[in-house]
């Protein structure tokens, strides 16, 4: 089994109301962790996480704004539980980030959008595979059947044909009467690939 090297955060962001700053603080005590908050300027503050066993830690910074604290992280660090903690907030605080998790070798790159993993890439050097991606089959459905511009579409093309077909039986010259054909040909080929 490979074994990690560190863990490096990419533009991680965390949006945390001001309510929920407690259950953060909470969630970080949990991990064995030591911590000191610090109030700066404005109230924003700035959380410092040291690993028990010492010798690594990380500062984040909470920018207060409109009734949440956000902060931009950006970080490497190798202890787990560190590693774990963080992971643990992107997930429950529903923040985005890139995750590098950098093992002997190769790198597995984890996208997390809303504190959901949506893509993880193996890179090896140059060459980079996609392990897993997040496709909402179900999204992708309901808004294909919520999309009425084809049935919209359909309809105004019924309307051309029996447009058409009423000028067809009035017309009686024989040249116009072929140029109606044509078209009522490419309505019909329009109107049987829509349904389909």
């Amino acid at each position: 089994m490979a074994h990690r090297v560190a863990t490096e955060y990419v533009n991680a962001i965390l949006t945390v109301p001001e309510t929920e700053m407690p259950r953060l603080l909470a969630l970080c005590g949990a991990q064995q962790l030591r911590l000191q908050v610090f109030v700066l300027d404005g109230g924003n503050q700035e959380v410092v996480l040291e690993d028990d066993a010492g010798g690594e830690s990380i500062r984040l910074t909470f920018e207060r704004s409109e009734g949440n604290f956000r902060c931009r992280l950006t970080c490497r660090v190798v202890r787990p539980t560190l590693t774990n903690a963080l992971r643990k907030m992107v997930s429950a605080f529903k923040g985005d980030a890139v995750v590098n998790r950098i093992y002997e070798g190769f790198t597995m790159v984890y996208h997390y959008v809303q504190g959901a993993v949506v893509r993880i890439a193996e890179c090896r050097g140059s060459m980079v595979r996609t392990v897993f991606e997040y496709r909402d089959m179900l999204g992708r459905m309901e808004a294909q059947f919520q999309l009425c511009s084809v049935e919209e579409e359909i309809a105004r093309l019924r309307q051309s044909v029996n447009d058409l077909l009423d000028r067809r039986n009035r017309a009686s010259d024989p040249a116009c009467v072929s140029e109606i054909d044509e078209r009522l040909k490419y309505h019909s080929r329009l109107l049987f690939i829509l349904e389909a």
